[in-house]
């Protein structure tokens, strides 16, 4: 950004770093990101809520994600009877609207042309505190839920990957999953949801972000006036507080279906994002498992006993997980693979990567933060992310330190978290045969889906992957 920061009454600039700025509302400590960009057609909006199912507990698991269905319903000034609701207001413009809910966040956005970002302001301000939060909405959602719920259970992968977070955390909320367990799915009542609603969602527990093409001054004193109006939560946002105990012995789960897939799952504790040794697992994950020349492909599926592998180590607010999952072929059985992925864990901690491979894993890494910025959206979606982490500049500190690993850290990262068996969770799910199952995601957020678009947005918004 060449220009200066804007200066707008109430507004307090805070820092800027790579063409982002971040201010403060002074009225009720709303966080605001700006990005203006003026080679694209369009803007976004999105708020980030500092909640996710990580601040549930047993009775109403899944409740985050439950009102993101509810506060796409009508707010006091879009609904209805007004003749204007959100998608009415937006979406017949040719804007992408949705949200999605996750571990650590929950987040809503728009992406439209530039001169419908007042309407989205308005909106998300709106809903912020003024959403309706109704019984008849409750039980009609519910059912939607349920069934995205079902599909879940009916996939192979996340049937086992649920079972293994439940596995691993005994006591953090990691346990359950984001959609919820299906009792408290049906069960949950509306004046839970309610308190819920009135526990989380204020400016003071959330981010706004703004990308595109816009006047940064105009939008930050638009931005004032619609969410001004709201004050700062009259109680401390409620702190989630539970640390995981600590592991005393090597876990294990199996899940046992005429399914016609079989699959291995491990799991092992890793640190927060915010810990100095994340960026040196994500390199060792990029080594292990990224792309044909990874060990895991080399050693497991160009062999033929896995159909794919697949190395996932994302970092969260919490401590999570570093996991790798496998499907067999035929001739392959769990304890072999399971044999097999831990003895590359093992080789990688006894001998730092090649050159090569660092230099591979970088240029990977390279690329996939590249894509962060790669449209309105995708920006977005990234910086969501890191909020939700706890820190949004790690948008751009974390890739810087993920170039500094050296292969002796790997080496070192691999050793103190993937080789202690007492510190690893293992899952099998046996099905009555082996085949090759569709693809999908671990852990990923739940997405709602997007209504019928009228036309598209004349600039293509790339989707963010978890």
């Amino acid at each position: 950004m060449a220009q200066k920061a804007a200066s707008v009454p109430g507004v307090f600039f805070v820092r800027e770093m790579g063409g982002i700025r971040e201010y403060k509302l002074l009225a009720n400590d709303l966080q605001i990101l700006v990005a203006p960009d003026s080679s694209v057609p369009v803007a976004g909006c999105m708020v980030t809520y500092r909640v996710g199912s990580r601040n549930e507990a047993v009775g109403y698991t899944g409740s985050t994600h439950l009102l993101e269905h509810l506060m796409f319903k009508g707010s006091e000034n879009f609904n209805k009877d007004k003749g204007n609701t959100i998608w009415h207001a937006l979406e017949t413009k040719g804007a992408l609207v949705n949200a999605t809910t996750w571990l650590d966040r929950t987040n809503y956005f728009e992406v439209v042309p530039r001169s419908h970002l007042p309407t989205a302001i308005a909106i998300e301000a709106d809903r912020m505190r003024h959403a309706f939060i109704v019984e008849a909405d409750r039980a009609s959602e519910m059912t939607v839920v349920r069934n995205e719920f079902e599909r879940g259970e009916n996939d192979p992968r996340e049937a086992l990957d649920k079972q293994l977070w439940a596995t691993a955390y005994q006591g953090h909320p990691y346990h359950h999953p984001t959609i919820g367990w299906r009792s408290d799915i049906e069960g949950v009542s509306i004046d839970r949801l309610k308190r819920f609603y009135d526990d989380f969602y204020w400016p003071n527990n959330a981010t706004l972000t703004l990308v595109g093409d816009f006047d940064e001054r105009e939008t930050l004193e638009l931005a004032a006036k619609e969410f001004g109006r709201h004050q700062r939560s009259p109680q401390p946002i409620p702190d989630m507080h539970t640390t995981e105990p600590p592991q005393e012995g090597e876990r294990r789960v199996r899940v046992a279906r005429a399914h016609g897939v079989n699959l291995v799952g491990i799991a092992h504790k890793m640190p927060e994002a915010l810990h100095p040794d994340m960026p040196a697992l994500v390199v060792a994950s990029l080594i292990l498992g990224e792309g044909k020349s990874s060990r895991l492909q080399r050693q497991l599926v160009d062999r033929g006993l896995l159909a794919d592998i697949m190395v996932w180590c994302y970092p969260f607010h919490d401590p999570s997980l570093f996991m790798t999952y496998g499907t067999l072929t035929s001739g392959a059985t769990h304890a072999g693979i399971e044999t097999g992925i831990k003895a590359e864990y093992a080789k990688l901690a006894k001998t730092p990567p090649t050159a090569a491979e660092m230099k591979q894993a970088k240029r990977q890494y390279r690329a996939a933060a590249a894509s962060r910025r790669d449209g309105p959206y995708a920006l977005l979606g990234s910086v969501n992310e890191d909020i939700a982490r706890g820190d949004w500049t790690l948008f751009f500190s974390f890739p810087e330190a993920v170039e500094k690993v050296t292969p002796h850290e790997v080496s070192r990262a691999a050793a103190r978290y993937l080789c202690d068996d007492a510190q690893s969770t293992v899952g099998y799910f046996a099905g009555s045969s082996a085949a090759e199952p569709k693809a999908t995601g671990i852990r990923k957020p739940l997405k709602r889906k997007p209504r019928p678009k009228k036309r598209a947005l004349k600039a293509r918004v790339k989707k963010h992957r978890a």
